[in-house]
């Protein structure tokens, strides 16, 4: 099957081959076609199966069918949600990307930046508008923005964004919107939460799955090596050293966890950078964009904050320690191993963490090989201590969380620093569990 067979506009098949595509991939083949439809979905995939361009591609095509762009002040007419900013760049420059020949405008707003520069461009009128929740709202309650015309709704990593505590936002949104329009929902996982979100949202969908629930991507090599905690960053530093290895991605459960541990790879001699929530958006992107160029050797991410990086041929993802939610492994693993390339995913694993690695297994279905490394045997004399998931932990349905793009609570439209970049921390309430 090629993408000219899907029914695609000349201009679209023009930027889809300038990108060096000629056969769509599964999700895509799948989702395209009912999309144009104008039907309903429920899409899901593993990361980096081109979900992404599966719904760009015909939502740009059903814009253009719908009613040509005007010159002049245009009205909003598709939106996609996001739950991170990474995530909603990452969107909109593929929308870029494969619109390029097409007369449509769009844009990205999330928090961490200054929302007047976004205002003005609002003023002047776009097509399409990717956003992370909070910020959206924090223009519908300023009145810049105008959603009553929406006539496709995009709801992406559906199931980050309940991670994140985003349904209430969620909710808020819908009320802005028309009741006539098509929704799509996509997510790497389909939990109970989703279907129930899913029976809500969506009329008639048609369900397009790639891949059977939460599996891991099937390029990937995974294993697991025991060891104490307090070596976790000296087999890390011996892994990355002794193999050599030029990018790597590394995740921990908190900020403060991802901050010590750049910190200390650095002062091992390895060039390394931390991203989270607690970052400015201008640091995460020039942390983001020295680890794609190879200046920066590591990354250390929490998970929200990883959520949307899409870096071409990442070879090896790191758990320095377990996510809290076993879905979460199948996000991080999910980094590399994209596009049909190879991948590895090695996991730290000390006595504390073994009731998660059971978790992650049960969901995986099957056993994770371990390898216990030469020198870095673990000390059988160590007992378990609880993880304490309330300061950093990824916890699923709690409340009032305020991930990247800010949901629950009071909002402000000044700059990133202090007030509306959706890295607040409530009085009482542990910021990694806002803001990871």
């Amino acid at each position: 099957m090629s993408f000219k067979s899907l029914g695609l506009r000349t201009e679209l098949l023009r930027a889809v081959s300038e990108q060096g595509y000629s056969k769509p991939t599964p999700i895509q083949s799948k989702g395209i076609p009912p999309v144009l439809e104008g039907r309903d979905i429920m899409g899901g995939a593993q990361t980096g199966t081109g979900k992404t361009a599966g719904f760009t591609l015909p939502l740009l095509q059903r814009l253009m069918e719908s009613g040509q762009a005007t010159k002049g002040k245009r009205p909003l007419r598709a939106l996609v949600l996001t739950p991170t900013r990474e995530l909603a760049a990452q969107v909109e420059d593929s929308i870029d990307t494969y619109g390029k020949y097409l007369p449509l405008k769009s844009m990205v707003i999330f928090g961490g930046v200054s929302i007047r520069p976004q205002i003005d461009k609002l003023r002047n009128g776009v097509d399409i508008l990717v956003a992370t929740p909070g910020r959206l709202l924090d223009h519908a309650g300023q009145k810049t923005i105008d959603l009553s015309n929406i006539e496709i709704l995009v709801l992406d990593e559906a199931d980050r964004m309940l991670d994140m505590g985003f349904i209430r936002d969620i909710r808020k949104v819908l009320a802005l919107l028309p009741k006539q329009k098509q929704t799509l929902l996509f997510s790497a996982t389909f939990s109970k939460e989703i279907r129930v979100l899913a029976h809500e949202l969506l009329e008639k969908p048609a369900l397009v799955e790639v891949a059977r629930h939460n599996t891991a991507a099937e390029r990937v090599t995974q294993v697991v090596h025991p060891v104490d905690k307090g070596r976790k960053r000296e087999l890390l530093s011996w892994l990355i050293g002794s193999n050599n290895w030029k990018q790597v991605l590394v995740f921990t459960r908190t900020k403060h966890g991802a901050n010590r541990l750049a910190k200390q790879l650095e002062g091992d001699g390895i060039t390394s950078a931390a991203i989270h929530g607690n970052k400015s958006q201008g640091a995460r992107t020039k942390a983001l964009a020295g680890f794609k160029a190879g200046d920066v050797r590591v990354l250390v991410a929490t998970d929200i904050a990883a959520r949307g990086l899409d870096i071409d041929q990442l070879p090896h993802v790191v758990n320095f320690e377990l996510p809290n939610v076993p879905e979460d492994y199948v996000h991080r693993i999910g980094r590399t191993g994209r596009a049909g390339n190879e991948g590895e995913a090695i996991s730290l694993v000390c006595v504390d963490e073994l009731k998660l690695l059971r978790d992650i297994e049960r969901l995986l279905k099957r056993e994770i090989p371990k390898v216990v490394m030469d020198g870095y045997e673990p000390d059988p004399s160590i007992k378990p201590e609880p993880i304490n998931k309330g300061r950093g932990g990824q916890q699923r349905s709690s409340r009032g969380r305020s991930g990247d793009g800010n949901p629950a609570g009071k909002r402000n439209s000044g700059n990133s620093n202090n007030r509306n970049s959706g890295n607040r921390q409530s009085k009482g309430r542990s910021g990694n569990r806002r803001n990871a």
